[in-house]
């Protein structure tokens, strides 16, 4: 298969065939991602993409999950991506699993009957970074959509039946007291959007990006392990969702969680005092091991 530039994908897609459909991302200036800034934008063409689905049949055999890259394959027209899921479900019998990037702007740019039209034809889950739900916040990190918009792309997700899986990023608001307010509007945009899945990421500076650069200037402060802590604590005790999955089992976290809402929040509130009360990082992931 022929991919161009770095590949990136959810964890839970570990065990995926990665379809690179778009190289780049539509959006690319989020000020803490460095995943695409070597890549410009663009749409593969079918006949690419065509020739890499039979490529993968012929190195892979049947394959059962698929994820389709880059970070924002969504975008692609309506009627391509569904000729382009089809045609996977139809090289694949076993295949049981579809997964995709959705940026808010471009679920945004498609109607209900657009997204319910590529669950039909096979779409399993979207994966849409939300980051914070803190208006300020957006804005800053220059998100490209307000509080209202994300909200609004991931209700359109769920409402047109595909699963949806949404990240969150803890210490986004740096080692400042607007962290709290971070934390509360993010807890809160979840519960308006009551996803299938939340996933918690742990920020970590790339060299390059803006935010990078911000704290070389003194302008942004990492937060230290515990201060990441009261954070997730403060977004867990605000959440209030029905049938909601909360995992944070990405390498860039201090200590990995995993649980359903509502039925297993008080007992991950009290896993997480009991570690603040010991204030002991030999119960965290120590520095060394954490990566992007």
């Amino acid at each position: 298969m022929r991919y161009e530039g770095n590949m990136y994908r959810p964890p839970s897609e570990a065990r995926s065939y990665i379809l690179q459909a778009t190289v780049g991302c539509t959006h690319n200036r989020c000020t803490f991602c460095g995943m695409y800034k070597d890549k410009k934008f663009k749409i593969k063409s079918m006949e690419e993409i065509k020739d890499d689905i039979r490529m993968a049949g012929e190195y892979y055999g049947d394959i059962e999950k698929v994820f389709i890259a880059d970070g924002d394959a969504i975008i692609i027209d309506t009627p391509d991506l569904i000729e382009i899921i089809e045609l996977l479900y139809k090289n694949f019998p076993s295949l049981r699993h579809v997964g995709i990037y959705a940026s808010p702007d471009a679920v945004l740019k498609k109607e209900t009957s657009e997204l319910s039209a590529l669950k039909k034809a096979g779409l399993t889950i979207a994966y849409l970074g939300i980051e914070t739900g803190d208006e300020e916040l957006l804005k800053e990190i220059k998100k490209g959509v307000t509080y209202d918009e994300m909200a609004e792309a991931g209700k359109r997700l769920r409402k047109a039946g595909i699963e949806l899986s949404v990240t969150i990023l803890l210490g986004l608001a740096g080692r400042t007291p607007k962290a709290i307010d971070h934390a509360k509007a993010t807890a809160k945009i979840c519960n308006e959007i009551n996803p299938d899945y939340i996933g918690a990421l742990t920020i970590m500076l790339v060299p390059g990006t803006k935010m990078y650069q911000q704290m070389e200037k003194g302008e942004f402060e990492l937060p230290g392990a515990f201060e990441i802590l009261d954070e997730m604590r403060i977004i867990i005790e605000n959440l209030d969702l029905k049938g909601t999955e909360f995992r944070s089992n990405h390498a860039s976290n201090y200590l990995p969680i995993k649980g359903r809402f509502p039925e297993d929040k008080n007992e991950i509130l009290r896993l997480i005092d009991d570690i603040i009360d010991k204030n002991d990082k030999n119960y965290l992931r120590p520095d060394y091991l954490r990566a992007l």
